[in-house]
């Protein structure tokens, strides 16, 4: 049996402490209520996959601007807290640890879903081509044309980060990553396919990624950079998203968020090696690692010092035990894409375990 001895050890990321380096990555479900709040079956969710040494959970929209998808959950309102502190406790119970992801969809939205039927925001009035979103009764459309975000439009979105990161807190989240990556806002304004502004938040690497760092300052203000995270995907099409030069803007970047002495760098690797390897040269550590790793890939990237931890994405939606399953050296099961987003139990929390399996 391979030797997974690094990717099952213990280590800490900031202020949380971890039974192995094999995390959760977040992966949006669409089970929340129309009104953006977890469920019982949410929790039964996540704590079936407490195994895993942490357990970032699905991203989370920090106000009403910044939700884009059918019922995904939300962190502005105090029933929402009360939502969570269920998953959380259920986690919990269950020798688990999670952090909540914060985000704001920006352009990747529709009126449908925004205060009085407004346009969705974005640092520049660009559309993402091709794009086809779901209105909140999962019909599809094209994303429209966004309106620019004044500065003080900028100043509530840097605030509503930092509430939703104390909700999250009162909620009993070990800790919040801030969901810099996927196309989202954060993602817009640091890329220059997105951002055409000139002001001080355009222009250069530094002003684009000015946003990435008032947020991510606001939350550890909040919360403590100990228990801060931050995601980025420099290579990720997603959502229609381009940069010029992705080496230079998140290595640029990566340095910039190292002064913070942050939890973790949570980054996607892409097709570009020389890319990882410069944003690992800014940030040195601690670095977490996503993107079609097998227990194999992802023990050699910890014992050569590449990563402090890596997380898997889909293979935890069919295999809840996963962290056992690699200790064991068993077969993983598959998940079905057709039950990803949106439904009920089916494709979300009746994947059995090994014990359950063999019985």
């Amino acid at each position: 049996m391979t030797d997974l001895s690094n990717l099952l050890a213990a280590t800490t990321l900031g202020a949380v402490p971890l039974r192995s380096r094999v995390v959760m990555a977040p992966m949006t479900r669409s089970r929340a209520t129309a009104d953006n709040r977890p469920t019982e079956l949410t929790a039964t969710y996540y704590a079936q996959r407490a195994g895993a040494g942490l357990i970032i959970a699905e991203a989370t929209a920090v106000s009403p601007q910044g939700v884009g998808y059918p019922n995904i959950p939300g962190l502005w309102r105090d029933d929402q807290v009360e939502g969570w502190r269920t998953v959380v406790d259920a986690v919990h119970a269950a020798g688990g640890r999670i952090a909540a992801q914060l985000f704001h969809v920006g352009r990747v939205s529709l009126p449908a879903y925004q205060p009085d039927g407004a346009l969705p925001v974005a640092p520049s009035a660009i559309a993402p081509a091709g794009v086809t979103l779901y209105a909140p009764d999962f019909s599809q459309h094209a994303a429209p044309v966004p309106q620019p975000l004044d500065e003080a439009g900028i100043a509530r979105v840097v605030a509503d980060f930092a509430a939703a990161a104390t909700r999250a807190r009162a909620a009993g989240f070990d800790a919040v990553e801030i969901h810099g990556a996927s196309g989202y806002l954060l993602d817009q304004f640091l890329r220059d396919g997105s951002n055409a502004r000139t002001d001080r938040f355009g222009g250069t690497v530094e002003r684009r990624a000015r946003l990435l760092l008032d947020v991510t300052e606001a939350v550890a203000r909040a919360i403590g950079a100990d228990r801060t995270g931050v995601r980025l995907s420099p290579e990720n099409p997603f959502n229609d998203m381009r940069d010029g030069d992705p080496r230079t803007t998140f290595s640029t970047a990566a340095a910039l968020l190292r002064d913070f002495e942050l939890a973790w760098l949570h980054v996607v690797r892409g097709p570009t090696a020389s890319v990882v390897e410069a944003i690992r040269e800014a940030y040195r550590s601690p670095l977490l690692l996503n993107g079609g790793f097998t227990a194999e890939s992802a023990e050699r990237a910890i014992r050569d010092d590449l990563a402090r931890a890596v997380s898997f994405g889909t293979p935890f939606i069919a295999n809840p035990d996963l962290v056992e399953r690699f200790a064991q050296g068993a077969p993983l099961a598959a998940a079905d894409p057709a039950t990803f987003y949106g439904g009920d139990a089916r494709g979300y929390t009746d994947y059995p375990t090994l014990a359950l399996a063999g019985a």
